[in-house]
């Protein structure tokens, strides 16, 4: 059973750039995409930016800032942010999918990471 293991979250001032870690547990070529999502205190879970993991291609919610950047390497993909802002504020999750489907839906993805609590204070 694939595992996804996220990291990399923590308590940061405005401005600063964190990089978050979704490690996975098992062979990740047999998933189709990864993403990752995040949810603030009190909203609904949202897609941010998804890795199609055949050629490492990513695709970025419409809406996202150029902040942030996913990557993969050897079976890690990453998040990096860079100026923080206090509404990015939020646990961080990555989800795979084995199959296709709408990338930033939070049901069609089959498997979830427990998430990584990132703070930002201005």
């Amino acid at each position: 059973q694939l595992q996804l293991v996220e990291s990399g979250g923590g308590s940061v001032q405005s401005g600063a750039s964190l990089r978050l870690r979704c490690k996975v547990l098992g062979d990740i070529r047999s998933t189709k995409w990864v993403a990752w999502f995040r949810q603030a205190p009190g909203k609904g879970r949202e897609g941010l930016a998804a890795l199609q993991t055949s050629d490492g291609s990513p695709t970025y919610r419409r809406s996202l800032e150029v902040r942030f950047t996913i990557s993969e390497d050897k079976g890690t993909v990453y998040f990096q942010m860079t100026d923080l802002k206090p509404e990015d504020t939020a646990i961080y999750y990555c989800a795979a999918v084995f199959t296709g489907g709408s990338l930033f839906t939070v049901d069609n993805y089959d498997i979830w990471g427990q998430g990584t609590q990132v703070n930002v204070s201005s």
